[in-house]
């Protein structure tokens, strides 16, 4: 208690804050590791799982295979719109929310696979097919998310650190996906699932709250898979693309297909989405029609 008090002394300047933030931190420890368990999930759709690795990763679960060499030559790339297998889809109520996570996905798809390759429309040519399919999805408590929200909104006012989400009500998915060549061959593959965590996912008071934020991190990681020829979804501390960055902004993509899912919500949704706005509230997603 005594490093706890010193240390918010130094942030507030008063004993009364330092106590109550010290106090919040002994009542908070719990919730540090609070999160979803998402099960890995194979749905079908991959033309082969016979090449998949064992199962790792800690925050993100996932099976993968690449075929770095087949990868090497190839430039251009294409995206299949993302879609849901029966079972997944009938564990979200709307079809809108349905395109919200598939459009997300095939967003942040088509973005980081803007670093290496060039991105054609789907149904054009393209050296290396793409698609990605939800296996499972584990909907967000909106009650929950909203008390969250609430309590983080709370004690900012109160203390020098936000709380941590309340370890209820969180939600998940599981997502499958493939690379294939232009005669069909398998060139990457992921059988992928991660939940949300008390700590690192902002609660969104949306069914597909959680799905929507962690559908674009599978994005990006099947993107990595294919942009390095191997699974680099450690630790990574190297800078974002000048194209990741633009974009992260709501700025034009690199490539004019990538305009097919819409644009990032920019600066002003993601602070309405840091206090707890569903998705569909800032992201204005191009509508691609149930058949998504």
């Amino acid at each position: 208690m005594r490093f706890i008090t010193k240390h918010a002394w130094r942030l507030d300047g008063t004993l009364v804050s330092s106590c109550r933030t010290g106090l919040f931190f002994l009542l908070a420890m719990p919730l540090l590791t609070a999160c979803t368990t998402v099960p890995l999930k194979e749905g079908g759709t991959l033309s082969s799982y016979s090449r998949l690795s064992p199962e790792k990763g800690k925050l993100s679960k996932r099976r993968t295979y690449v075929d770095s060499a087949a990868l090497s030559p190839l430039r251009t790339a294409t995206i299949i719109p993302t879609s849901f297998t029966q079972a997944a889809a009938l564990r979200v109520q709307t079809p809108d929310d349905r395109r919200l996570v598939t459009n997300i996905l095939d967003r942040s798809l088509c973005i980081a696979l803007s670093d290496r390759f060039y991105m054609v429309p789907f149904g054009q040519g393209a050296d290396v097919t793409v698609r990605a399919v939800v296996t499972d999805i584990i909907p967000t408590d909106k009650v929950a998310a909203g008390a969250s929200t609430a309590l983080t909104l709370g004690t900012a006012v109160a203390l020098p650190l936000a709380a941590p989400r309340l370890p209820i009500g969180l939600g998940g998915i599981a997502i499958e996906a493939e690379a294939v060549g232009q005669r069909g061959n398998q060139l990457a593959a992921s059988v992928w699932a991660r939940g949300a965590n008390s700590i690192s996912n902002t609660p969104q008071v949306s069914e597909v709250g959680d799905a929507y934020a962690l559908a674009a991190t599978f994005g990006s990681e099947f993107a990595k898979l294919l942009v390095y020829g191997q699974d680099r979804n450690g630790p990574d501390f190297s800078l974002p693309s000048a194209n990741r960055i633009q974009s992260w902004f709501g700025g034009k993509p690199k490539h004019a297909a990538c305009d097919t899912f819409g644009r990032s919500p920019g600066i002003a949704g993601r602070i309405a989405n840091r206090l707890g706005a569903p998705p569909n509230w800032t992201d204005e997603q191009a509508q691609l029609g149930e058949s998504r």
